[in-house]
């Protein structure tokens, strides 16, 4: 069996994209590392020929190991004994051997142990990774918490930590309570300081944490006496070797199964402030979110390539009525649009984190000299992007990701049911992606400052004057025309200048806009590799169906039929 690198063209095709060569010299900053790391690149071509070696290694890794050992890992799970979180058997194989890879700190820089990888590729394993097993993708994927500490903390704290990534130090992210869940301002965990020790000391319960056990913890706590809000909330970091937290449980769960998710209790647990006090929620833990955000968009592009792969397979095997079930229309159908809907979301994907990449590695840039006007207007605009287009990408990626595993099962008939087939599995583990960092209503939220901003509007006017071949400007003007129809219904429900009306339509407006872009992206990767051309065809005349529906009932639509909505409920619940 090929690697789960060489057995998908389409992420060879989002690692060698021409943007990212920009991004990789500006990454090395023009390899002046070359001669004081031996694995550091010499230029370009060498950096890129670096990020392929790896992606073998992960792909050939997911193959042998982690794939084999999902299901037993699903079976057997962690287990809590005597404040201690054991990994099934599998997940411990797992980790041991990314870590002995060195792939754990994969974008940290030389000094730290890292590999000094952009998102992108870092991405590309995830995506690997969360094929092979979702839920052991986030015990590995939670290495974004390096980031965070390299992007904000002090350069003590820098020194003492970072470097334990690559020795394979596990992290997490204790950000949600039992009172505040996705309302992160409501966080109650009390961090009190001790002047006459110079330490900070964290009190409370933290519940739904992934990989709770972890060995280094970012911990979002009120340093504020008398706040309530926001304002009052710093970041921590707390090492697991202080022995001052107890696991008050593993939650069983429905699918990640191989992942903890723990109730912790911190007592006068020693803790480090992680950059300036009271900008805990404001800065940190957005970059951290918009992260993890990304890190879930891989991770649903992963699960939903898995279910598809099993589901073509089944296909291809089961015979009904003396031939195999690929042949009937209502199957193949189903298949062509799980493997349109992956195609438009992983461009998707790759977009966001090329913006990211490019924002990023400013910042980097900018703390070292002076950024030019053209190089600050490259970071601000690419950020801009970034800002909305994330949550664009896990609110979409992770409905499409529910939506194909659901499918896959839907093939499979009465097996997919049963645990004899990966199938039931991966439908599980897909569940949690629409819920965790951030449900896809909060999404929504969060990606209508793309709608009511014009952001997307204005990426999308940028996408259409990109030159094509001619055989693809036929697409090109349905996505003109579908444009338009966005625009009317935005001026339609703005038009009512009423706010909960505009929130009531939200998320029919950010999936039109999705579905426009997702559109462009397809065309402008078919201008690259014609292989795309019957996506993005299909995927456009899927968008036109969708965003007319859409249409028609935002016109349709007027404001006392939020009453009315609000009645039914009333009438049944009595609310």
């Amino acid at each position: 069996m090929s690697d789960y690198y060489n057995d998908n063209d389409d992420l060879k095709f989002y690692l060698r994209h021409p943007d990212l060569q920009h991004i990789i010299e500006l990454k090395e900053r023009s390899f002046i590392e070359k001669d004081q790391y031996d694995y550091a690149p010499q230029n370009y071509e060498d950096a890129l020929d670096s990020y392929e070696q790896v992606m073998e290694i992960v792909g050939n890794i997911c193959v042998e190991t982690i794939a084999p050992n999902a299901e037993s890992v699903d079976k057997e799970g962690p287990h809590l004994d005597h404040n201690e979180v054991t990994y099934a058997k599998g997940t411990e194989e797992n980790y041991n051997k990314l870590v002995q890879a060195g792939l754990i700190g994969m974008t940290l820089p030389r000094k730290y142990g890292g590999l000094n990888f952009p998102l992108t590729p870092y991405i590309i394993a995830g995506e690997m990774i969360s094929r092979s097993d979702a839920g052991f993708a986030n015990i590995w994927g939670l290495q974004d918490c390096a980031e965070t500490i390299r992007e904000f903390a002090s350069e003590e704290l820098k020194d003492k930590f970072l470097p334990r990534f690559n020795k394979g130090a596990t992290a997490a992210m204790d950000l949600t309570e039992p009172d505040a869940g996705s309302d992160l301002q409501a966080v109650s965990l009390k961090a009190h300081y001790d002047a006459e020790k110079d330490q900070w000391y964290l009190n409370g319960v933290k519940r739904f944490i992934t990989n709770g056990d972890a060995d280094i913890s970012l911990i979002l706590a009120r340093s504020e006496e008398g706040t309530e809000d926001g304002r009052g909330l710093s970041l921590f970091l707390y090492d697991r070797n202080e022995h001052a937290m107890t696991i008050r449980r593993i939650e069983n769960k429905l699918g990640i199964k191989g992942s903890p998710t723990c109730e912790l209790v911190f007592n006068d647990a020693p803790a480090y402030l992680v950059g300036n006090r009271k900008m805990g929620l404001i800065k940190y833990v957005m970059s951290l979110m918009n992260s993890a955000r990304i890190g879930v968009g891989g991770q649903s592009v992963g699960i939903a390539e898995s279910a598809y792969r099993e589901a073509a397979k089944y296909a291809q095997e089961r015979a009904q009525f003396g031939k195999p079930i690929i042949q009937f229309p209502a199957v193949y159908e189903m298949l062509t649009n799980m493997r349109v809907r992956i195609a438009a979301e992983r461009s998707l994907l790759y977009e966001t984190a090329r913006m990211v990449d490019l924002y990023k590695v400013y910042l980097e840039i900018g703390e070292e000299r002076t950024l030019t006007p053209e190089e600050r207007q490259e970071m601000k605009v690419n950020q801009r992007y970034a800002d909305v287009f994330t949550p664009l990408l896990k609110l979409t990626a992770s409905e499409v990701c529910n939506s194909v595993a659901y499918d896959g099962l839907q093939i499979h008939g009465g097996a997919g049911f049963m645990k004899d087939f990966p199938i039931e599995r991966i439908y599980r583990d897909a569940r949690i992606t629409s819920i965790y960092e951030g449900t896809s209503q909060l999404q929504v939220l969060a990606a209508m400052k793309g709608v009511t901003t014009g952001s997307y509007l204005n990426r999308i006017h940028e996408y259409e004057t990109m030159v094509i071949d001619p055989e693809l400007e036929h697409l090109k003007k349905k996505l003109a025309e579908m444009t338009s129809v966005y625009e009317k219904a935005v001026e339609n429900v703005q038009g009512k200048e009423d706010q909960e009306f505009l929130d009531f339509h939200a998320r029919r407006l950010v999936e039109m806009a999705g579905n426009i872009i997702m559109g462009h992206l397809l065309i402008l990767d078919a201008q690259r590799d014609k292989g795309f051309k019957y996506l993005a065809e299909l995927f456009v005349k899927m968008g036109i169906s969708e965003n007319n529906e859409r249409m028609s009932y935002i016109k349709e639509s007027e404001l006392r039929d939020l009453g009315t909505y609000r009645q039914v409920i009333t009438d049944y619940i009595g609310v």
